[in-house]
């Protein structure tokens, strides 16, 4: 009764806070008009401090990733239903993916959405009901690729007899590594391992291990990539099982054994793999077998060559010897002795039909020197005529070749005495200079108004010229010319 008289008769704006009510525990709020975003805040603050975190189980439905990276989903069992939201910070560290149907159990905060008058559950962790996250995530993720053909052995590369350079990815300070070099040491000395090292646990591992696969797998020279590490929990294996690390094995172009944990430890790496290896210790002995074994299996090989190569004659040998004792091989000595004797019939007839291929060719060929004596003499003669012919007309076409070439020599020295005359040269030579405009080009001076004072001209003669300064232009005055006897005083 006591909140009910504190309450009435007050206007809403001298009403208490919601927050303020819900920590005094009065929630008799009826003789005050409230907003309805006032109301809102009310249910809100009660909320909040009714179920400060809360852990809820429910089967999830209607789950959906918002392009944001939120997601939101519906937990519900028989009798209701209430709505969730994880929110992309909290998601990012999700370990599996939250599907329909999933039994599971949230932690969280009970929050009004005020826009729409409703409460949700504001998820901060989720764990699947009766079976830990971690290994949830292994089983999505394993189903997830056995569905996309990377677990089919007919994927899956050879692992070579032999290899002559071994990449390992792991940790450089581990026991896997010692165990490894040890025991590839011991059993085959001569082979050559290039190490990639790698964190194999933790931030970051998957990453680091990735990277030494693809170092690796594009390296020149990798025969085969061992990758893996010691025991230990799932969370120490689990950078084993990111879909990062189980797509760059499946990706490498070089075999790759995968050598995580101990026996009773298996990881994504092993399944998507060329090879599994229960340790590192038995992934060196798988790549490299003992030195002595490949001898003592060279040695069984050339044994069993031998006894096969002997047993084959023995073999053959019996069959030869049954087939002579065979009735069909009875007589077969006399009928040998027909067959050369008819041979000889053979032989001799056809020697008398080659003596008397023999006598036909003598015969032609006899035919043949006579033919040939004849035509020679026919052809004598005519070559004979042929030859007082063409004497004749090779005289005729030399007399007229050497009278066409002298009327030719006679015109060609007509032709050059013209030019020689002509040749500015050669009235260079008799005491005349060529004048020049200076520049570029230069321009011969045919005009005397074509100069201006001041101008540069160049001045060639036969041999030789000078540069000069026209000084003064008299386009006008003649032009004498000095007699012989003037020129030569």
């Amino acid at each position: 009764m006591s909140g009910e008289k504190e309450g009435r008769g007050l206007p809403p704006e001298e009403a208490k806070s919601g927050r303020d009510l819900v920590r005094e525990g009065s929630l008799v709020l009826r003789d005050h008009v409230y907003s309805v975003t006032e109301i809102t805040q009310v249910i809100k603050a009660a909320l909040e401090t009714a179920v400060p975190q809360v852990w809820v189980v429910g089967e999830i439905s209607n789950c959906r990733r918002h392009p944001s990276g939120h997601i939101y989903f519906t937990l519900k069992d028989a009798g209701a239903a209430l709505s969730a939201a994880v929110w992309k910070s909290n998601a990012a560290r999700l370990k599996f993916e939250l599907r329909d149907g999933q039994q599971v159990v949230c932690r969280g905060r009970i929050d009004v959405y005020p826009p729409r008058g409703s409460y949700q559950l504001n998820v901060d962790q989720v764990e699947p009901k009766g079976k830990g996250a971690l290994q949830l995530a292994f089983e999505q993720l394993k189903e997830k690729l056995r569905a996309e053909g990377l677990f089919d052995p007919a994927r899956k590369k050879k692992i070579p007899l032999l290899p002559k350079t071994i990449g390992v990815v792991t940790s450089p300070t581990g026991a896997a590594l010692i165990d490894i070099l040890r025991t590839i040491d011991r059993r085959f000395a001569k082979v050559r391992i290039v190490i990639y090292p790698a964190r194999v646990q933790g931030a970051g591992a998957a990453a680091e291990i990735v990277e030494g696969l693809e170092f690796l797998g594009g390296r020149p020279g990798i025969d085969v990539i061992i990758v893996g590490r010691g025991g230990g929990s799932i969370e120490d294996l689990w950078a084993f099982n990111e879909e990062p690390v189980a797509r760059a094995i499946a990706a490498s172009p070089v075999p790759v054994i995968s050598a995580v944990g101990h026996e009773v430890d298996f990881t994504i790496s092993d399944f998507v793999a060329d090879i599994r290896a229960s340790t590192p210790t038995a992934a060196a002995e798988m790549v490299v077998e003992k030195e002595e074994t490949f001898a003592e299996r060279i040695d069984n090989l050339r044994r069993r060559a031998g006894q096969a190569a002997r047993f084959g004659l023995q073999t053959r040998r019996g069959g030869v010897d049954e087939l002579a004792r065979h009735g069909v091989f009875e007589g077969f000595q006399r009928r040998l002795w027909m067959l050369g004797q008819r041979v000889d019939e053979l032989e001799g007839r056809a020697f008398d039909v080659v003596n008397a291929e023999r006598r036909r060719i003598a015969d032609g060929k006899a035919r043949a020197v006579l033919a040939a004596g004849r035509m020679a003499a026919v052809l004598g003669r005519r070559l004979g005529q042929a030859s007082g012919r063409a004497a004749l007309v090779e005289e005729r076409i030399g007399g007229a070749f050497r009278a066409l070439l002298a009327k030719r020599m006679s015109e060609w020295e007509r032709l050059s005495a013209s030019l020689q005359a002509l040749s500015p040269l050669d009235v260079l030579k008799k005491g005349y200079a060529v004048v020049w405009k200076e520049g570029t080009p230069r321009i011969p001076v045919t005009r005397a108004e074509s100069l201006r004072p001041g101008d540069a001209v160049a001045v060639s003669f036969h041999r030789g010229e000078f540069i000069a300064d026209v000084r003064t232009v008299d386009p006008v005055r003649p032009v004498t010319v000095p007699d012989e006897r003037e020129r030569s005083s």
